[in-house]
């Protein structure tokens, strides 16, 4: 497959998980290779996505692979999901959340245990001096990549099909770098945000307490069971 602006941060958002992390939800999971990275982590993870052929690609994917108990795969709107409080000791969202109302962070937020980490691989248009250098800065590396994975596929034989081939939905990114966070001082206080490569920038906040603090059995209960943390109206 061409080369993934979201996959190359793969490795810099999983250095964001907490110490002893044992539930994750991806919001956006598109066809689930994040999900997938974070189950072959011992985590139990739930998956995402309002495209019901993104969700079809993702199971299709880790039943091919066959590496275990994979992600457990939810097609639902995150806005209309019904998230359990307290539950989720990492959440993230990769080049999702502008598909989205930026709101939607307070109910991510609260999803989130004691100690839990929300992570958001963010887009955001070309506004400012500043990122209009950080594009530019981009085109050569963008090419250069885009190269390299091309070389690799044709060296190996890779054949552009599969449920790797399917293409989650995109959508324009409308809100700015400097917007973002504005909203995110009132929606996420104590966050970090930082631009990246590739149109890109990463937002952390992490949640007061600690990992694993009492109460968050509780938590997972008020949800039913572990397979069912996320429910919504019409998910498969």
């Amino acid at each position: 497959m061409p080369f993934d602006h979201n996959d190359h941060y793969h490795r810099l958002l999983l250095r964001q998980l907490p110490p002893g992390c044992r539930t994750a939800l991806d919001v956006g999971c598109g066809t689930g290779r994040f999900a997938r990275r974070l189950a072959a982590r011992g985590i139990a993870v739930d998956a995402v996505d309002p495209s019901g052929e993104a969700v079809a690609a993702a199971r299709e994917a880790t039943a091919a692979e066959g590496a275990g108990e994979g992600p457990r795969y939810r097609q639902a709107d995150v806005t209309e999901a019904e998230l359990p409080s307290g539950h989720y000791d990492f959440v993230s969202c990769l080049a999702s959340l502008h598909h989205v109302p930026f709101d939607t962070v307070r109910a991510l937020r609260e999803s989130l245990a004691p100690g839990g980490v929300l992570v958001v691989l963010g887009c955001h248009p070309e506004h400012s001096r500043t990122d209009w250098a950080w594009s530019l800065a981009a085109v050569p590396a963008n090419a250069a990549a885009r190269a390299a994975v091309a070389l690799a596929e044709r060296v190996r034989g890779v054949r552009p099909d599969g449920p790797g081939a399917v293409r989650a939905p995109v959508a324009p990114p409308r809100m700015t770098y400097a917007e973002t966070r504005r909203e995110a001082a009132v929606l996420l206080p104590g966050f970090r945000m930082r631009r990246l490569l590739f149109w890109r920038y990463l937002l952390v906040y992490r949640a007061p307490g600690a990992v694993g603090a009492a109460g968050v059995v509780g938590a997972v209960g008020t949800a039913g069971t572990a397979g069912a943390a996320v429910r919504a109206d019409g998910g498969s």
